[in-house]
């Protein structure tokens, strides 16, 4: 009995041996972002609409300072 025994485990153990999967090499640095493209399109009306805030809160701050100038 031992005599086909010891060939199965061995065959199975080959087996198991194949399917493990292969060991990924090192990587050096990081991969560069691929979405450049699709984070500009994105961050473009948020850098606009930062600056449109700007400019309304120079001009909200203009309107005070010509009320308190009139004597408001």
């Amino acid at each position: 009995m031992d005599a086909i025994r010891m060939p199965a485990l061995l065959t199975l153990a080959l087996l198991c041996a194949a399917c493990a999967p292969p060991a990924e090499p090192p990587r050096d640095k990081p991969p560069e972002p691929q979405a450049t493209q699709l984070r500009d399109a994105i961050q473009a009306p948020i850098d606009k609409a930062k600056a449109v805030e700007d400019t309304v809160q120079d001009a909200a701050d203009a309107q005070r300072a010509a009320i308190e100038a009139a004597g408001g």
